[in-house]
């Protein structure tokens, strides 16, 4: 079989939204086969969303294909962008057990679960919690949440000396005595109740956090305000917070060292370098790791969307339910 690519559109054949408590809503929506193999897509960000693409990578005559949006962003209810809006209760382990719930919900035994970039870190927390829930995993572009991951996306030592110019427009947006931690000085700004504040902030910080997606430069895709701070305001909630997780913790992966598992990460992946990818896969030797000469970070760069469907096409066969 030759270069594969997205698999051509489907629709929704059933939405809903499903009550997690906590005041919050998920908008979630089931494609594909009624009666495939259950597989679960987990978005990027966090706060990214879900888009229609994302459905792409799975065949829809083999897969009952299975994607919501994570709480407080896309169509999930309170959205971040809106005023006082707070995330107390949205972190690493509230995004588990929703998983969880839904699937429940949905009334799936065990499923592909499916994660790149951020992504793939509530996929890994979420199978070593529920490791009989798993039938196979895929990740692309992995993000384990530790200090040194932040250290090489938010100070001037790691991605920024790659993407200079990119680097300097996000850096002076913030004042000088402030830079020693970029995280937490956005998230004051983008938390802050005053439109003329936390716009300018939101908007600089998803500059600086799509600049570096692809091996070669795209347009950045059309986002209003109100995303834009939703998911500024996710994405600082969680990097100031280490993403609520320890130090090393998703390395930790006795447990799921028998689930089937695929690890694509693109070689110039300038957001989620590889180290994490090989490291987890050091930690995981069963695991296929598969490095992709020819590729950033973004899922649908050509030799990393081939691989990854690749994965899901070669697991169609097993039946997780």
């Amino acid at each position: 079989m030759g270069q594969r690519t997205f698999y051509p559109p489907v629709e929704p054949y059933e939405t809903g939204t499903l009550d997690v408590g906590d005041g919050k809503e998920l908008s979630w929506e089931v494609s594909g086969n009624p009666e495939g193999k259950p597989a679960i897509f987990l978005h990027g960000g966090p706060g990214g969303g879900v888009l229609p693409g994302m459905r792409g990578f799975f065949d829809p005559e083999a897969y009952r294909i299975i994607l919501f949006d994570q709480r407080n962003c896309g169509r999930s209810r309170p959205h971040a962008g809106d005023p006082g809006v707070s995330l107390a209760a949205n972190t690493t382990w509230h995004l588990v057990a929703d998983i969880e719930r839904l699937r429940e919900l949905l009334g799936v035994e065990r499923w592909l679960v499916f994660g790149g970039s951020w992504g793939s870190t509530p996929a890994l927390a979420y199978a070593r919690r529920h490791p009989g829930r798993v039938s196979e995993l895929v990740l692309r572009g992995i993000y384990l949440a530790r200090a040194a991951d932040e250290a090489w996306a938010f100070t001037g030592t790691g991605a920024a000396r790659l993407f200079p110019e990119e680097w300097a427009a996000f850096r002076d947006h913030i004042p000088v005595g402030e830079r020693d931690d970029m995280v937490h000085a956005y998230h004051r700004r983008v938390f802050d109740p005053d439109p003329a504040v936390h716009v300018p902030a939101a908007r600089a910080w998803a500059a600086w956090e799509l600049s570096a997606n692809w091996l070669l430069p795209v347009p950045p895709p059309a986002l209003d305000d109100r995303d834009l701070v939703g998911f500024s305001r996710v994405e600082t909630h969680y990097f100031s917070q280490g993403c609520f997780l320890r130090d090393g913790e998703l390395l930790d992966v006795g447990a799921i060292r028998h689930i089937p598992c695929v690890i694509v990460n693109g070689r110039y992946d300038m957001k989620t370098p590889p180290e994490a990818a090989w490291d987890l896969h050091l930690a995981w030797p069963e695991a296929e790791f598969q490095l992709v000469d020819d590729a950033g970070h973004a899922g649908a760069e050509p030799g990393t969307l081939h691989r990854l469907v690749e994965a899901t096409d070669r697991f169609r066969g097993a039946r997780g339910a």
